[in-house]
């Protein structure tokens, strides 16, 4: 049983290039599927298992306590690894593809306004800030890459010249971002400060490749120098670099391709951000848009 997970997740790894976090996610999530399926279905044959067992699972989850956005995530961990099953011929039909998952409520990112990420940015090393973080905050502001994205960016994906970045996406997808003179800057001065050969851009004084907590714990600590940030996370300059790009009049399909969603769709919650930018545009300009 414990060989169809484990083959699974080294098809993750290998094949879809997921990173090891997300890996270890698939595989929690997968587990707790294993006990539930012995405990409470009587069975450890995971080819045996059909859509009631799988919608009952859904309704053991919310029963005990489960939010909606963690039952949703289980649920996709178990279609995933069906429909993986379903590709190498051990079984006919997915039995994960009837149950629903959670209605998840649409969450608006937070973002810092462009006086926020001004302050936080115009802090200089070497006193108020390390050459590395200076580098590190000004490139996911100029990016809006992923965290998984930046610690896995070596040296050799930055083109200094033409000023972009080769970056590896989820699933193992490559894409091209470019990124301004500040953060080139900053990059700049961080690396004639490095004394080590990592092939990593961003290391730690063990000469070791940052972890994502590491990043989180770097960026958590800048943004919460300014007066009320709206959140604390490297996400949020993620939701700043797109929510700006838009207010300033950016192409939504090629915010979508910065961003490197695969959809749309994920990029649209970015437009209800920027309505009340719009509004304001509209009321100045609009030669009828207030009567006199």
């Amino acid at each position: 049983m414990d060989n169809l997970i484990e083959k699974f997740l080294e098809y993750l790894k290998k094949e879809r290039d997921y990173s090891e976090e997300t890996v270890r996610a698939y595989k929690n999530d997968l587990l707790q599927f294993k006990e539930y399926l012995i405990d409470r279905e009587n069975t450890n044959d995971l080819l045996k298992v059909n859509y009631q067992m799988v919608r009952n699972f859904v309704g053991y989850l919310i029963k005990y306590g489960y939010d909606k956005k963690s039952t949703a995530r289980k649920l996709s961990a178990v279609k995933s690894f069906y429909k993986f099953l379903k590709s190498i011929k051990l079984i006919e039909k997915n039995p994960a593809l009837g149950p629903k998952s959670p209605r998840l409520e649409k969450k608006l990112p937070t973002f810092l306004t462009e006086a926020q990420v001004k302050e936080v940015l115009d802090l200089q090393p070497p006193t108020e800030i390390s050459y590395r973080d200076k580098a590190i905050l000004e490139l996911l502001y100029a990016s809006g890459l992923r965290v998984s994205e930046l610690v896995n960016l070596k040296i050799s994906d930055v083109d200094f010249e033409n000023r972009v970045l080769r970056v590896k996406g989820k699933g193992g997808k490559e894409r091209v971002v470019p990124f301004g003179s500040y953060a080139l800057k900053a990059i700049k001065n961080y690396l004639q400060e490095r004394k080590d050969n990592s092939p990593y851009l961003f290391v730690s004084k063990f000469n070791k490749k940052l972890s994502n907590r590491q990043i989180q714990k770097i960026v958590k600590k800048y943004l919460s120098k300014i007066p009320n940030p709206p959140a604390t996370n490297p996400h949020t300059f993620r939701h700043s670099f797109a929510t700006h790009l838009l207010d300033r009049g950016a192409d939504l399909r090629a915010v979508q391709e910065l961003l490197g969603h695969s959809s749309l769709e994920t990029t649209q919650i970015y437009t209800h951000l920027t309505i009340g930018k719009l509004k304001e545009i509209y009321k100045k300009t609009h030669p009828r848009a207030k009567l006199n």
